[in-house]
């Protein structure tokens, strides 16, 4: 069977003392996904349109078919989602990452100038937001190459991770063998960052999180209000907070321009980040720096 084994045990319930800054008990970060534009759609010669993540739900593609609906809801992310979103980080002048898919930021200069000038790290989020799974593996190398180059070049900012979201069995690999990322995401296994050993390197992975995450809003059994977002994101903050006594912990939370901001959502990511401020303890961080922090803190051991 090619591709990554499977790890069942991790941290055996005996995670490492993360040691975030400031003895903060929960290191929360927040990932911008930067995707319109980019997905499936004739218009980018595909065979088919999209069919995830958006209000219209999960549907099946039509072969050789435009779906007029699904590419407006995407529209709204960059031409305005993706500016509430920005707005809400910027008032309160918090940090944040974004998951940037090249051909996306390629296809709005306006939005790659505001993250070049945002307190944001990149994550490189794939040349296209689609299927990588049946990929041929140079044309998906060709495609890790691609975006690194672009986002590099749109906002000026090295990547320093990788999120494919939707990866092949050879991802992992191909991300290591490019070289220039200290991390990537592609998994959601975990509550704190850890090392494996991959092509015969460590590597350093930083779980990701579909659960806290606003494509809740998009599934038939989610969040229908911005209430529900908000008080599911606190539950799990608390229990965090409440475990990070002992054992600090990590707290990821996606979020997509057409989902959450939407005007009857963003509430949520405005009231959260307030709770945060009035609970303290928490560090609000780049991805970047979670990483950093765990090569000072956490170093790879054999």
């Amino acid at each position: 069977m090619q591709g990554p084994s499977r790890d069942l045990i991790g941290y055996a319930g005996d995670p490492p003392v993360a040691d975030w800054p400031n003895q903060a008990r929960v290191a929360v970060n927040f990932c911008v996904n930067y995707e319109e534009g980019a997905e499936y759609c004739l218009l980018n010669g595909d065979d088919r349109h999209e069919t995830l993540l958006s209000d219209l739900g999960a549907m099946e593609a039509v072969q050789g078919a435009r779906h007029l609906n699904i590419e407006s809801a995407y529209e709204y992310g960059s031409r305005v989602g993706f500016w509430r979103i920005l707005e809400v980080f910027q008032s309160r002048r918090l940090p944040f990452t974004v998951n940037a898919v090249g051909l996306a930021l390629e296809q709005n200069p306006k939005a790659a100038e505001a993250i070049s000038a945002a307190a944001c790290d990149i994550q490189c989020h794939g040349w296209r937001w689609i299927d990588y799974d049946f990929m041929a593996t140079e044309e998906e190398r060709a495609h890790i190459q691609k975006c690194v180059e672009t986002t590099t070049r749109t906002t000026g900012k090295r990547p320093l991770g990788w999120y494919t979201g939707r990866p092949s069995l050879n991802t992992r690999k191909l991300v290591i063998e490019e070289g220039c990322f200290l991390y990537d995401s592609d998994c959601y296994n975990d509550d704190l960052p850890f090392w494996l050993m991959r092509c015969d390197v460590p590597h350093l992975v930083i779980p990701y999180s579909l659960d806290t995450n606003d494509s809740s809003f998009t599934r038939p059994i989610g969040f229908s209000t911005s209430e529900e977002c908000f008080q599911y994101w606190k539950d799990s903050f608390d229990r965090l907070y409440i475990e990070g006594a002992v054992t600090p912990k990590m707290m990821t939370i996606g979020l997509h321009g057409r989902i959450i901001g939407r005007p009857g959502r963003i509430g949520a990511l405005e009231r959260f980040l307030d709770y945060l401020a009035e609970r303290g303890d928490a560090w609000i961080c780049q991805r970047g720096e979670i990483a950093r922090h765990w090569y000072e803190r956490h170093p790879f051991a054999a």
